[in-house]
């Protein structure tokens, strides 16, 4: 057997080492147990406390958690249209969590879920709740009792305004508005209604009330329009109101006044009563307090009179909500990314019962749009054309350099049999041999070397170089056949990458435009994904590049080697045979 060259030894394990780590980025990380073999897939959703996330230094208990499913983490195809074979389980993987869809559509692959967690420990990444579907026999989720999910005794209020009538009814109970709301397309979640200046009311009612020394929180989200001023929110001695981006609350005779809301974007603003203290909160964090008791609160309750903009999720309890509580909230229901984790799982990804997380791989592979799979093929393609030729390249160039040299040794040492030296399968793949062979039939046309011939003279040295010179440009033809597949790679390889990338970015943000969710976990995978492509790409052209460079480099030193014994050949044959 050959020795193999250390050069092919390098190649190889420079290979096997990359498939290696990408296999590893691709397996899941970690498995679990799976609640019920006939769900077929599983989103884990984990609440991170610490401080990646929003770090909290207390417990909180019966936590509204608002859960966005798309693509990136949920397929909409294994399940059902409605979604009605969704479940929810507590990190046992035991305990079933009652739910509320607030939105579910597979054709633009967004849903919002409403869950109650039931505790959420501070200071920590182990805080998870399953969402499984995928199983087309499951019956209907059973709608539990009042108070349906996701709010808790205390709430006494809770309006999504993702009713169907548009008249902001009440999930905690049956309160709603008189009037028909102007929906607001681009809602925060998937329901919102648009404040016009007249306000929205929701009327007065037996439990919606709260005694004098009780507690209170008030809560909704709002995004103003530039210049907004008007009444956020008033509940009897209760007001809130917004001037020119800055808030200011009045509990009875009470004044509050600290942080500000940005025109056009969502933000979440929070009154507090409760301990002799009112606390004022803005996205979770606390801008305003001062020393008041809690009055009674009851009668109508008025919002976004003489304000414009948009109001979504508008909560009312008879509690005080921690400022821990309000921060989880403020960040599982809005924009931000740094506390939901969500990934999705299938049955069989850990093999047999247990399931298992997937890679980040695995989650870009999934999320891929039909062009990018296209570019990908095609890329992958090439990376085939380019791995054979430069495979194939790198044999050829090693066996005429090694045949070369044992060639050119044999060749300096003769004398007398210079015209004579037949091929052997030593020198079968030498170019320098193919060279010789080619003068060597020149000079038997002319009976170089036979008794009786003449001398060779300056036209006849000419020929027989002009000759040996034409076999050398062939040489060099075959030496640099099939190169351009490398340079098609390393020229094509990035660009085609980009264009996928390019298309698939724009797929996704057209889905987002028409699904009017901007949320940054529906539009991370897709993006993601899209710039697997571009990935693809440069994994097609590094390699190329860098095995083009090594061959080029070995393709010159074998030509300048043929020029140098074509100079040589001829040199000797002059001196033997010439005038």
């Amino acid at each position: 057997m050959r020795p193999v060259h250390p050069t092919v030894r390098s190649t190889v394990r420079l290979a096997l080492t990359a498939l290696a780590t990408v296999l590893a980025a691709a397996m899941p990380l970690t498995a679990h147990a799976w609640w019920n073999a006939d769900w077929t897939q599983r989103t884990r959703v984990t609440l991170d406390t610490t401080a990646k996330g929003v770090e909290t230094r207390e417990a909180v208990t019966a936590l509204p958690l608002a859960i966005r499913l798309h693509g990136g983490n949920f397929d909409f195809l294994a399940a059902r249209p409605d979604g009605s074979d969704l479940r929810v389980l507590a990190a046992d993987d035991k305990t079933v969590l009652p739910h509320r869809l607030e939105r579910f559509d597979p054709t633009s692959e967004l849903a919002v879920l409403w869950v109650q967690m039931p505790s959420v420990a501070p200071g920590s990444d182990k805080n998870v709740v399953h969402v499984y579907a995928g199983n087309d026999q499951a019956p209907a989720a059973a709608v539990p009792a009042a108070p349906a999910p996701p709010v808790d005794a205390a709430t006494l209020l809770a309006v999504h305004f993702d009713d169907s009538a548009h008249q902001g009814a009440d999930s905690a109970g049956t309160a709603r508005t008189a009037a028909v709301l102007t929906p607001e397309p681009a809602a925060l979640l998937a329901g919102g209604a648009r404040l016009v200046g007249p306000a929205l009311v929701w009327p007065a009612a037996d439990r919606f009330k709260v005694d004098a020394g009780g507690a209170a929180t008030l809560s909704l989200w709002l995004r103003p329009d530039a210049g907004a001023r008007g009444t956020v929110l008033a509940w009897g001695p209760v007001v809130l109101t917004l001037a020119d981006g800055r808030l200011a609350a009045r509990v009875g005779a009470t004044a509050l006044a600290g942080g500000t809301l940005a025109p056009t974007a969502w933000g979440q603003v929070a009154l507090v009563l409760g301990g002799g203290k009112a606390r004022l909160l803005v996205n979770g964090a606390e801008v305003a307090t001062a020393d008041v008791a809690t009055p009674a609160l009851a009668g109508e309750l008025k919002v976004g009179e003489g304000l414009r903009g948009a109001v979504d999720e508008l909560q009312v309890a008879a509690t005080a909500r921690s400022n821990d509580w309000l921060a989880l909230a403020a960040a599982s229901q809005g924009p931000s990314d740094k506390l939901v984790r969500s990934l999705k799982e299938t049955a069989d990804s850990a093999g047999g019962e247990g399931g298992g997380q997937h890679g980040y791989m695995g989650i870009l592979v999934k999320n891929l749009t039909v062009d990018a799979w296209v570019v990908i093929l095609i890329l992958g393609v090439m990376f085939a054309v380019a791995v054979v030729v430069m495979v194939g390249k790198l044999r050829y160039i090693v066996r005429a350099d090694r045949d070369n040299r044992q060639f050119l040794a044999r060749f300096r040492a003769a004398t007398q049999e210079l015209l004579h030296l037949d091929a052997t399968a030593a020198h079968a793949h030498a170019p320098l041999y193919r060279l010789y062979a080619a003068g060597q039939r020149e000079l038997k046309k002319r009976r170089i070397g036979e008794p009786g011939a003449k001398a060779l003279g300056a036209a006849s040295l000419d020929a027989v170089k002009a000759s040996v010179d034409a076999d050398l440009v062939r040489e060099s033809h075959r030496l640099n056949a099939h190169m351009v597949w490398l340079t098609i790679a390393i020229s094509g390889g990035p660009f085609l990458g980009l264009l996928g990338t390019v298309v698939g970015v724009m797929i996704t943000f057209a889905a987002i435009a028409a699904a009017g969710d901007v949320n940054v976990n529906a539009i991370a995978p897709g993006i993601a994904a899209a710039l697997l492509a571009t990935v693809a790409g440069l994994g097609v052209a590094i390699p190329a590049l860098f095995g083009y460079n090594y061959l080029a480099s070995r393709i010159k030193n074998l030509s300048a080697d043929m020029q140098i014994f074509v100079d040589e050949f001829v040199t000797r044959v002059a001196e033997e045979f010439g005038a």
